[in-house]
Parts: structure tokens; C-alpha cells; sequence
């Protein structure tokens, strides 16, 4: 049986990543259906989230579906020993289609290979956050009306911002031109930069931080320096301030350009710039609702025909 999880962007052709943005924007056009009616979504966050658990269980609820799950994993089985082949192999018997977030580099293709049903990484350590990046996608799209020929700028923490490295792969289809800025501590891992050079991708390293920088910029990307990642404490501190976005930055910047978060935001971007013209990251969270439909759809074999023939919408 074909096996229709989703661990990692770099498995997508282009067709497909434009084929479930089309599906994205079917969504969005009408978010409230009943295309899942008895079907049974699993959410099992074994870290931290809010945007992306909120945003999954709304995008199944929002089609029919039923959630199951949990956000914290000390009220589960784990505490008591159970493998997490044990814990899926379990919840399985109960859902459709597990979506899971795990600490540990690796976790979401270790559960799709044993899980009878599909998985969904939603974040794998500091590895890869795929649905992150179909949203992240349809906001470049949405903004700039084409994934083609762009110059991003990645800024912050490089090293282990799984959105980034997802990002990074996905955009290896379209042509792009990408602006590593980051301190030495917290650079683009050289696998991906190596992944780079092997498929054509375009890019350069700065630590510099500034107008004249930025002005060439499609999309500004910042991301979050992530306490959590450390081993070091004395390291964090370093580097937790390291790039703080200012509204002032901005006089020299395209009309088209687009500000760009996976969020939480903690200080990298001055609240001031949330009434500009420029940021899209309150409006880049709400398109991964309809980003997330259409990967749940697809998981579980609803093509986008199903979907622009489907009578259960809910006006």
C-alpha cells in the first residue's frame, strides 16, 4: 500500500507542491465542509506548539473530522516506558492519520515506517517542519504571485530552524536566490549548504544586518533564536539578540516585499512594523489553516477534483 506520509519537503516535486497549493486556495475560497465526516485526526505533540497543533486541529475540525490527541506528553504512556512504536502503533487503532511533533531529529520517519496509517511531521527537532513550509509557500506565492526567481533572506537562527531548512529545500524548484544572515554560532548548517551547490540554489552569507542589505529583498524571513536547542546557556545569551528587524530598516525596501515569521516572536521584529505594509505573519499563520487541509486531505487520498466537486460545504 502506498505509503502517503508527509516527513519531508524534499520528497515534493514541483508539480506536487503547486498541485496542493491549488488545493490550499480551494480552501480557502470555503474553509468549512464536511469532506472528513467520520474520519479521526491524531495530534500527538510530544513538544511544545500553538500555531501549528491549533492550526491542524482546526483545519480538521473545519472539515468533519473528529481530533484525538494531546499537547503534553507527561499525561501519557511515555511517562510509564512506552516506546513511541508502541504509542503509535496504539493510537493507530483509533485515527485515520497521526500528526506528530517529536524532540528527537528523525522521529516522524521512524513512525511512518511502522504507523498502518499516514503521518504528518510537524516538526522533527531541529530538522524539518514540512507543513510549515506549505504555508510558508502559499504566503510567498499569495504576496509575490509567483515562487519563481526570488530573493529570500533567511535571518536569525540558521542552524536550528527546522522551518528554514524545509524552506531552503522546497524552494529548490523555483529558481531562487537566498540571504544567508546569521553569527558564526548560529550559521546555515553546511549539509544544507552543500545541498545548495548540488541542486543549483543560488546563495550568500552575511552577518551584516541593515537597509542597504536588505533592500533587495522579495521576503525577509526572521526567525527565533530557540532557547531550547541549547546545551550551552552562555552560548544563548551571546546570540539571542542578535538581529532585531527596525522600522527604520525599511525606507529602502520593494514595494513587494514581504515580512515573513513561523512565530512565536520574541525580539526580532519591532511591534511597530506590524502596521506596515510589509508584514504578512499574522496573515502567513492564518493561511496554514487552509495549508493543513490540504495536506490532511491528501494524506488520505482526497484529490483536489474531490475537493472542487465536493457538495458538503458549509456557507
Amino acid at each position: 500500500m502506498e505509503n502517503r506520509s508527509l516527513v519531508t519537503i524534499a520528497n515534493y516535486s514541483k508539480e506536487k507542491i503547486l498541485y496542493l497549493l491549488e488545493m490550499a486556495h480551494e480552501f480557502e475560497k470555503h474553509p468549512n465542509r464536511k469532506i472528513l465526516d467520520g474520519k479521526v485526526v491524531a495530534t500527538l505533540f510530544f513538544e511544545p506548539s500553538t500555531r501549528t497543533r491549533l492550526s491542524f486541529e482546526t483545519a480538521a475540525g473545519r472539515l468533519g473530522a473528529r481530533v484525538i490527541g494531546f499537547a503534553d506528553p507527561k499525561v501519557t504512556s511515555g511517562t510509564k516506558g512506552e516506546t513511541l512504536k508502541d504509542t503509535i502503533m496504539m493510537v493507530s487503532n483509533y485515527a485515520d492519520i497521526i500528526v506528530m511533533r517529536h524532540y528527537l531529529e528523525g522521529a516522524a520517519q521512524y513512525a511512518s515506517e511502522v504507523a498502518p496509517v499516514p503521518i504528518v511531521n510537524a516538526g522533527d527537532g531541529a530538522n524539518q517542519h514540512p507543513s510549515q513550509t506549505m504555508l510558508d509557500l502559499y504566503s510567498i506565492q499569495k504576496t509575490q504571485g509567483t515562487l519563481d526567481n526570488l530573493n529570500i533572506f533567511l535571518v536569525g537562527d540558521l542552524k536550528y530552524g527546522r522551518t528554514v531548512h524545509s524552506l531552503l529545500t522546497a524552494m529548490r524548484h523555483f529558481n531562487p536566490t537566498f540571504h544567508f544572515i546569521a553569527p558564526d554560532e548560529l550559521a546555515m548548517p553546511e549539509s544544507y549548504k552543500t545541498y545548495c551547490r548540488q541542486n543549483g540554489i543560488r546563495f550568500v552569507e552575511t552577518k551584516e544586518f541593515n537597509a542597504d542589505v536588505l533592500s533587495d529583498a522579495d521576503i525577509i524571513y526572521m526567525t527565533r533564536v530557540q532557547r531550547e536547542r541549547f546545551t550551552d546557556l552562555m552560548e544563548y545569551e551571546r546570540v539571542k539578540d542578535c538581529y532585531l528587524l527596525k522600522e527604520d530598516m525599511l525606507f529602502r525596501a520593494r514595494a513587494n516585499m514581504k515580512i515573513l515569521h513561523p512565530l512565536p516572536r520574541v525580539n526580532e521584529i519591532e511591534y511597530s512594523i506590524d502596521d506596515t505594509r510589509h508584514a504578512y505573519y499574522f496573515q502567513q499563520a492564518r493561511g496554514g489553516l487552509f495549508a493543513r487541509q490540504a495536506l490532511i486531505c491528501d494524506a488520505l487520498g482526497i484529490t483536489l477534483e474531490d475537493i472542487k466537486n465536493d457538495k458538503t460545504i458549509i456557507l
